[in-house]
């Protein structure tokens, strides 16, 4: 078995023939011609059409790497003689346009570069850094094409940082139980931002949304309840519990700067053992929280207000919740704990919100966005050195998009 029997199993096209091929250096050269009585196709409408005429030159063509060496197609390009387009250059099966990529080799690359970092996949297959993103650009751009928003009930919006300086990316994601992949990336997290997803998303497919997944950033509820006041707007779960633990961690820094003014490093180190949960503290941190529990401590009335709050998630009927929220946030203005009377302002000011979780359980995954951004939050780091916004917007879609990708006549990984 040749090379040449190799090519016409994996990538095979019936209007070409590959050649001789030979070993020049470390690299497997492989010639291309055109089948004899074959028409070039025009690269303009497509269509065939009669030879102008052909290069002087071949043109290389880089192929998915075999056995550690590097592939080459070379073909000298004919010009067609179309009768719309005049005179242009043929379009050939395995690139597009004036790429020197073949487009199963861009595939190669992309499908890699969904498992490693973008440079170490430069590194193994003796390519460059621009070689991979221009390979995941043109997938995620084929994806971005082709791919279907239809069917789409839910969405969860939330925002990630990037760089330094309170840069942020808005991102949207579909949360259907069955279905989660990423729909949109923005810059920034203004309203602006998050009207340019509804303006893409369109009216009719806004229309069909049920339920909205958000964080309590005002711009993002205005947004909604604006341009989807019908579907129903649900706070994520998540940033509550960390509005509540950054209030907590308020109080705790306080008092434990007075206390050790006073000599009494009491609270020093104990961090952790007022934030984590109870089944995720280590063992010294149990012994600590013991022992500090024993002292009438302003940190610890805030951390009895914040364990007696977990209750709120396990009630099923909203009114119940609702009667739970207001007990437990009348409790709270009277505690006289500052950090911890602003977080109850901000509930009740957002019950509404709240209690649409409890309508929302069971339909949604409610977790979901905080799960997709730990796993955007790894693509941007695997696309490490690509410092620019359309960079990690590719990035993103490449890796949590779902997208569909450019049909190859075989899968090489």
């Amino acid at each position: 078995m040749d090379l040449t029997t190799i090519l016409n199993r994996c990538h095979r096209f019936p209007k070409f023939i590959y050649g001789k091929s030979m070993f020049l250096g470390a690299a497997i050269h492989v010639d291309v011609r055109a089948r004899k009585g074959s028409k070039p196709v025009c690269s303009g409408c497509n269509e065939p059409g009669p030879t102008y005429d052909t290069g002087r030159q071949p043109r290389s063509f880089e192929f998915v790497p075999l056995w550690g060496f590097a592939v080459y197609l070379w073909y000298s390009m004919r010009r067609v003689d179309c009768g719309q387009c005049g005179v242009t250059v043929e379009n050939v099966p395995w690139a597009d346009g004036k790429n020197r990529t073949c487009n199963a080799h861009r595939l190669f690359l992309a499908r890699w570069g969904r498992r490693l970092p973008w440079s170490e996949v430069a590194q193994i297959f003796g390519t460059n850094w621009g070689v991979v993103y221009r390979a995941i650009s043109w997938v995620v751009e084929y994806g971005l094409a082709h791919r279907s928003l239809d069917n789409v009930t839910a969405i969860g919006v939330d925002e990630i940082a990037v760089w330094a300086g309170h840069k942020y990316l808005t991102v949207v994601y579909q949360i259907d139980a069955g279905c989660r992949r990423l729909l949109w990336v923005g810059r920034d997290r203004t309203k602006a931002t998050l009207r340019g997803f509804f303006k893409m998303f369109g009216k009719t497919r806004t229309k069909a949304l049920r339920f909205i997944c958000s964080d309590m950033w005002r711009s993002y509820l205005d947004v909604v309840r604006q341009m989807a006041g019908h579907a129903l707007n649900v706070l994520d779960r998540y940033h509550v519990v960390a509005k509540l633990n950054k209030a907590i961690d308020q109080i705790r820094a306080q008092e434990a700067r007075e206390l050790t003014k006073k000599g009494y490093p009491l609270l020093k180190h104990t961090r952790w053992c007022f934030l984590k949960r109870k089944e995720n503290r280590t063992v010294d941190q149990r012994r600590k929280l013991r022992e500090v529990l024993r002292y009438p401590l302003r940190t610890v009335r805030a951390f009895l207000l914040k364990e007696s709050f977990h209750a709120f998630w396990s009630y099923t009927s909203p009114t119940w919740a609702g009667w739970f929220l207001d007990k437990w946030c009348a409790r709270v203005m009277r505690s006289r704990l500052a950090p911890m009377k602003r977080f109850a302002k901000t509930l009740r000011d957002h019950r509404t919100l709240l209690l649409n979780w409890f309508k929302a359980r069971g339909e949604i995954a409610l977790g979901a966005v905080e799960g997709m951004n730990t796993n955007a939050k790894h693509a941007i780091r695997k696309a490490r050195g690509f410092r620019q916004y359309e960079v990690l917007q590719t990035a993103l879609y490449h890796e949590l998009g779902r997208l569909p990708e450019p049909p190859i006549t075989h899968r090489f990984c």
